[in-house]
């Protein structure tokens, strides 16, 4: 178990946000429910809260209400091993009313901010060559999602 846990408060599609993460990440799953009973703050039966675990990080998410929207103020990252990857985590939160914004980050249909990294741009950015590295940065920052084999192409330039 995790110490530390995020709590994501949704205003009242906890559950579809759930489903649709754990149907994007292989190996995730949903791994507790609690459904309000009669009395409760909404309709009997509607979740309250649901914790999942995604890559192997526990989340818990609640139907708390509206007035407390996302921001990317907080976003999640998703350490991508390939551009494959960054793909088919890029293609998959945009869908159904995703937006990307720049540099990798994407706002889903529920306004989780996700930025979607391959290590390649961590690897670039670190680069002991200084030079590569800043032209690896200043490629990155002309695009909206990114794209390895260009930061490579941009990093090597002379």
């Amino acid at each position: 178990m995790q110490k530390i846990t995020p709590f994501l408060w949704f205003d009242d599609n906890a559950e579809e946000a759930a489903e649709f993460y754990t149907s994007l990440f292989p190996d995730a799953e949903i791994v507790e429910t609690a459904r309000l009973g009669e009395g409760g703050p909404g309709p009997a039966g509607q979740v309250l809260t649901i914790g999942l675990r995604l890559a192997g990080m526990e989340l818990t998410f609640l139907n708390g209400g509206p007035g407390h929207p996302f921001t990317d103020a907080i976003s999640l990252v998703i350490r991508c091993a390939d551009q494959a990857e960054v793909d088919h985590y890029w293609d998959g939160l945009l869908a159904g009313g995703g937006t990307p914004v720049e540099c990798g980050w994407i706002t889903d249909r529920f306004g989780v901010s996700w930025q979607v990294t391959p290590t390649a741009l961590i690897d670039l950015l670190t680069d002991p060559d200084p030079g590569r590295a800043g032209r690896a940065m200043a490629a990155m920052l002309t695009m909206v999602k990114i794209d390895v084999a260009e930061l490579y192409a941009a990093a090597d330039r002379e």
